[in-house]
């Protein structure tokens, strides 16, 4: 296992930089200019000069050699010095900052990252909880009431896009009936037993959009994986043996059937970093999604690349998790 796992990072080390290099690519050749926004009596030569500050005039191997140096070298070293107060290394090096707000990328990420997690996490979390048994008890109870209900519930929650899914849900319980408020507010801090009930009434309909498409996803998966593991003539064997049938299904059919969605759990994770951009929109959630998308328009090329190379890098990571998983659910994986 541990010659499996160097070589898996040694292998992710020139993935992430390919990955790294053509999102670069990318942004350079993307059309946008930082200084669109600027007001229109700004004259040509202070944007010229703007564009100058910002790097924008030296060759792209350049630009792209500041990047990764900030990103793999100085942020790290900045967060570590911030962290434990203890002076590291040159304390005149750079920090990755936003063109649009000038405040350094790492914080505008952490402040956003909370928002996600609570919104763009839970759901996840209440996703996985919810898809694994009902596509369990679907494929186990095979055309019974409960499989047809469950299979109307998955084509609808993930036909149904997310955007109609959550104006529905404003107009009903926001507009309609007032039950809850149809904006997430970002600036309530729980400090007591009113503002936790407040927050939790915030999340409960973007937590509900979200949840509903991935648990329609993730419990067909489920469903399939299992219909197809207890064909198995291992099973026909525990049968026989007169095991009962939750300890058969338990230790037999459900280990090996969550091989195939442990992938799809894992590589669905890094998502959850990313966040949910239509959601967020919808609610007005200030994630990392909203901020993502902001980013785009502005032409912020620091804050876009650090987004989308961490999202790579969280997908390289839990492709590792996914495989060290499968060995401790199935002996027979072994990893020379």
């Amino acid at each position: 296992m541990g010659q499996y796992l160097i070589r898996r990072l040694l292998t992710a080390i020139p993935t992430i930089i390919i990955i790294s290099f053509i999102i670069f690519l990318i942004l350079d050749m993307a059309p946008g200019d930082p200084t669109a926004s600027l007001p229109m009596t700004i004259p040509q030569e202070v944007r010229e000069q703007i564009r100058e500050s910002l790097g924008l005039g030296q060759p792209f191997h350049i630009r792209y050699g500041k990047f990764m140096k900030q990103f793999f070298w100085s942020e790290p070293l900045n967060i570590l010095e911030e962290m434990t107060g203890a002076q590291i290394g040159d304390p005149n090096r750079l920090r990755l900052r936003s063109w649009q707000t000038r405040s350094p990328v790492i914080d505008l990420i952490t402040d956003r990252t909370p928002q996600t997690l609570w919104v763009v996490g839970l759901s996840y979390v209440i996703a996985v909880l919810l898809a694994i048994p009902l596509g369990t008890i679907s494929a186990i109870r095979q055309y019974s009431i409960f499989d047809q209900l469950g299979t109307v519930f998955s084509i609808i929650g993930y036909s149904v896009p997310t955007f109609f899914t959550g104006l529905l849900l404003i107009i009903i319980f926001s507009v309609r009936l007032g039950w809850f408020p149809s904006y997430y507010d970002t600036t309530l801090v729980v400090h007591d037993w009113p503002s936790f009930v407040k927050q939790i009434k915030q999340m409960i309909m973007p937590v509900s959009v979200l949840a509903l498409f991935q648990t329609a996803a993730i419990s067909r998966y489920t469903r399939s994986a299992v219909l197809d593991n207890l064909k198995q003539d291992y099973v026909r064997t525990a049968y026989a043996k007169g095991f009962r049938e939750h300890v058969v299904v338990v230790r037999h059919v459900l280990r090996n059937s969550l091989i195939p969605v442990i992938t799809l759990i894992a590589l669905g994770i890094p998502q959850i970093f990313a966040g949910a951009i239509i959601t967020e929109q919808i609610f007005r959630v200030n994630g990392l999604g909203e901020l993502l998308i902001r980013a785009i328009q502005g032409s912020d090329v620091p804050l876009v690349m650090t987004l989308t190379l961490i999202f790579a890098i969280l997908i390289v990571f839990f492709n590792l998790i996914a495989d060290i998983i499968y060995g401790i659910l199935d002996p027979r994986i072994r990893y020379g």
